[in-house]
């Protein structure tokens, strides 16, 4: 029976939630009479209620549907905070605020958001709902990455603004299984395909089937695909997903890849979104944004095509200031690097440019389409903090009126200026010392993330890689 004290326990995370940017819940989503109309129908039997953890992962639990709408859609529920507090492989370690051996591995509340309720048709009579995490008493726990994106939208409403946003991603598809692949050590993976199909409409069977699958299953879920296309390297191909708001593209990016990983390990296929899968290859994350007010495009100037306003020309200042501070939120381990060189179409430098797919900004789209795409995240990113970098550093160009230095027009890879981070060491350097990163996203965010950077190369520092025996082992 529910109590006074959890009624009152459940107003305050109520309204103590992050209030969404202006438009951010502009689009018809799920609703809970919705989700109880297809209980009753027996559409739905079951609904996963997920949590975006630091990776940019579905975490949470499988509930009965009835259960669910009785108790967990009004009440919320408890998971462990080491969700928001591990390494890549959920490993529970020391050194984070949140929680710790110390504080005994303490719970943390997960309240739904039913707006996000989305039908997964590659998963049968299921629902997916996501959830917000807050301390017991209601307050927002402002580590966790849709909190963190929440308040970088909130800030750019300051100015009256807010952003729209398309994702863009790519991703390699192996043969064989992950477990398989495990088997073998990752080695000698054997991409779908083997040839440079870019662009191709020519698809082999293998790859056609998975194709209209996740084609298929997007749409039913209420995510059609705007595009999607086979890409240059072997069995790499990239997914465009229309325009719409900031949080719902990246809500949407994160079933997405859950849907990519579910129906390729039906079809005993392996979908990898390492930013650099092979040496040579790269798996981008592109961001296209624009910014709105009174459903007007701010990027342009008035009744003009490709001319930049002012506050277009702050933006653009700022990313390009802004994020080479917040390489962990965009490229978050030491693989996300080896995507950045030269002749991969992923940026080396931060310039901008006119349909420029060297720079690490592009202006593209002409009037009211006029967009920039941010091409330095990799598919490896938390699209929630690839964003959340994104906003702020727009949000740093605009307050600061930051002057924008001319267009780049030709090979950017020849050019000088301010380099993409090398290294994961470089990045997490430039991240903790920031001092504008701290003003936009806050000392305990700073430092939860500087230390899941310092995991990562803490992983690495005394493994010994086959690469390194193939070079000295016969000549050290």
């Amino acid at each position: 029976m529910t109590t006074a004290a959890t009624d009152n326990a459940r107003t305050a995370r109520l309204a103590t939630m992050p209030p969404p940017g202006p438009g951010e819940r502009g689009e018809k989503r799920g609703s809970l009479p919705e989700l109880r109309n297809l209980v009753k129908a027996g559409t739905v039997d079951t609904v996963l209620l997920a949590l975006p953890d630091l990776q940019g992962r579905m975490k949470g639990k499988r509930y009965d549907a009835g259960h669910f709408l009785k108790r967990v859609a009004h009440q919320g529920a408890e998971v462990c905070a080491y969700t928001l507090a591990t390494d890549v492989e959920m490993n529970p370690v020391d050194g984070f605020a949140l929680t710790s051996w110390e504080t005994g591995y303490q719970d943390l509340s997960v309240q739904p958001d039913l707006s996000t309720m989305s039908l997964v048709p590659w998963m049968p009579r299921t629902a997916v709902v996501l959830g917000d995490a807050v301390h017991h008493d209601g307050t927002p726990i402002e580590i966790a990455p849709r909190q963190i994106l929440h308040q970088q939208l909130t800030r750019l409403a300051r100015h009256g603004l807010h952003a729209k946003a398309g994702i863009e991603t790519e991703f390699v598809l192996y043969q064989g299984t992950y477990a398989q692949a495990e088997q073998a050590g990752y080695q000698g993976l054997r991409p779908v395909t083997a040839e440079n199909l870019d662009y191709a409409l020519d698809h082999d069977p293998v790859s056609d089937r998975f194709l209209r699958r996740l084609q298929r299953a997007l749409a039913g879920a209420g995510m059609p695909v705007e595009a999607i296309k086979t890409e240059a390297g072997p069995g790499q191909i990239e997914v465009t997903f229309p325009y719409g708001q900031a949080l719902t593209a990246c809500d949407r990016h994160l079933l997405f890849k859950h849907a990519v990983r579910t129906l390729g390990t039906r079809a005993r296929l392996t979908p990898t979104f390492m930013a650099a899968p092979e040496t040579g290859r790269a798996n981008g994350l592109h961001l296209h944004v624009s910014l709105w007010s009174n459903g007007i495009n701010r990027l342009n100037v008035p009744d003009s095509d490709h001319e930049l306003s002012p506050t277009g020309r702050h933006a653009i200042a700022g990313l390009l200031a802004g994020l080479p501070d917040l390489g962990p939120f965009y490229a978050p381990n030491l693989n996300s690097y080896k995507r950045f060189t030269p002749g991969s179409f992923a940026p080396t430098l931060f310039t901008w440019g006119h349909d420029n797919r060297t720079c690490a900004v592009r202006v593209v789209g002409r009037g009211e389409s006029l967009h920039l795409e941010i091409r330095v995240p990799g598919a490896d990113a938390n699209p929630y903090l690839a964003m959340a970098a994104v906003v702020a550093a727009i949000d740093y160009g605009i307050e600061h009126q930051i002057p924008l230095s001319p267009a780049q027009t030709g090979n950017t890879y020849r050019e000088t200026g301010t380099p993409v981070p090398p290294t994961l060491t470089h990045a997490l350097t430039a991240f903790q010392d920031s001092p504008s990163a701290r003003h936009a996203f806050g000392a305990e965010v700073v430092e939860h993330y500087a230390h899941l950077a310092r995991l990562e190369l803490d992983h690495h520092r005394l493994l010994v890689t086959d690469t390194e025996r193939q070079r000295w082992l016969a000549h050290a």
